[in-house]
């Protein structure tokens, strides 16, 4: 089986673990109701998408 010939430092190991960091979900203002909304996505508060009511909402 192969086995790694040397130990890997600190700083080789956290430069392949930058990239694996979560990035921020963006979230975009419904132009009805002004709440957070993520972008593409019907406003779950409201129910409208793309200038116009999807879902009734209660």
């Amino acid at each position: 089986m192969p086995v790694p010939k040397k130990r890997v430092s600190r700083t080789r190991r956290d430069k392949r673990r930058t990239h694996d960091a979560l990035t921020p979900v963006n979230l975009s203002k419904c132009p009805e109701c002004s709440q957070p909304v993520v972008p593409h996505r019907v406003c779950p508060s409201c129910g409208y998408y793309k200038n116009r009511t999807v879902l009734n909402v209660e």
